[in-house]
């Protein structure tokens, strides 16, 4: 099941205070498709890869993905990015 951003003003957002939180909001649809696994593969790598007393890869990538079901469940996120998109586009145009 997916779940699709909010269609009113207010951010629908599930807990995501633990690192737990944050798995189950992307396995039940909360980021962009993809999510749960990339996030899964790369917190995996960060620990494999971490220093036991550095941890700061590890936030980075809760932040980052915290950040982005937020992104996906901001109700102008899609327009923003068509805007942006058709920009680029006329921009491109231009200099043609």
């Amino acid at each position: 099941m997916t779940t699709q951003p909010a269609e009113s003003g207010q951010l629908h957002l599930p807990p995501m205070r633990t690192i737990g939180e944050l798995r189950a909001a992307l396995t039940m649809g909360y980021g962009f498709p993809g999510d749960a696994d990339d996030f899964e593969a790369e917190l995996a790598r960060e620990i494999n890869h971490a220093d036991p007393a550095d941890l700061s890869g590890v936030v980075r990538l809760v932040e980052e993905f915290r950040g982005r079901v937020v992104a996906r469940q901001d109700p102008g996120f899609d327009t923003s990015v068509a805007a942006a998109v058709a920009e680029i586009r006329t921009a491109r145009g231009n200099d043609r």
